[in-house]
């Protein structure tokens, strides 16, 4: 079998059943830290963010994740003051799938591009965590998953930028995106 069909396999093994069925946490800075860390659908999207601006040149690289995780904020403000989108869940799901494919197919978009598709992805991450909240206060929480948010992109740019150029590490990128794609599918299908 090969190292994408193992990894594939592996990734829809890992996101059947109740990958999405992480509840609240509490509302303190240590649950917003292990909350990204708690739901696959989370912490993927986290790491795929970071995979693919590893890949991206100059600022794009940093701007991406920096991005990520204000408009994250944002939308776990608009949740707060009672602000919602339709299916954030799906939208959650759906974030896997797009980032999956522009991993796997090595899309590059301009910065405004890049910058809107991100940030309304985090929007519905954002909206997703302030869910999730228990009682507590929304700042310390969202402190702690916007840390822990940031150190997942970083791992994944570490990941991407580690990777040699090889013919190899190019077939082992394009299948990690191709798994975060297929989890994406099939969390989109729950």
């Amino acid at each position: 079998m090969s190292i994408a069909r193992t990894f594939t396999a592996l990734t829809l093994f890992l996101a059947a059943g109740s990958a999405m069925a992480h509840g609240g946490h509490g509302g303190g800075f240590a649950a917003g830290v292990v909350h990204p860390f708690s739901g696959l659908d989370h912490m993927l999207a986290m790491l795929a963010v970071g995979l693919y601006a590893g890949r991206q040149e100059g600022a794009l690289r940093w701007a991406l994740p920096a991005g990520f995780v204000g408009a994250m904020l944002l939308g776990a403000m608009l949740g707060a003051h009672g602000h919602s989108l339709p299916a954030i869940e799906g939208g959650v799901a759906a974030s896997l799938l797009i980032l999956g494919v522009m991993i796997a197919f090595v899309v590059r978009l301009p910065l405004a591009a890049a910058l809107a598709l991100i940030g309304t992805m985090a929007v519905f991450h954002g909206l997703a965590h302030q869910a999730e909240m228990g009682a507590g206060s929304l700042a310390s929480y969202a402190a702690g998953f916007a840390i822990a948010t940031a150190a997942l992109h970083l791992a994944g740019i570490v990941l991407a930028r580690w990777m040699p150029q090889s013919p190899t590490a190019q077939i082992l990128k394009r299948a990690l995106g191709g798994g975060i794609a297929a989890t994406g599918l099939v969390l989109l299908g729950n």
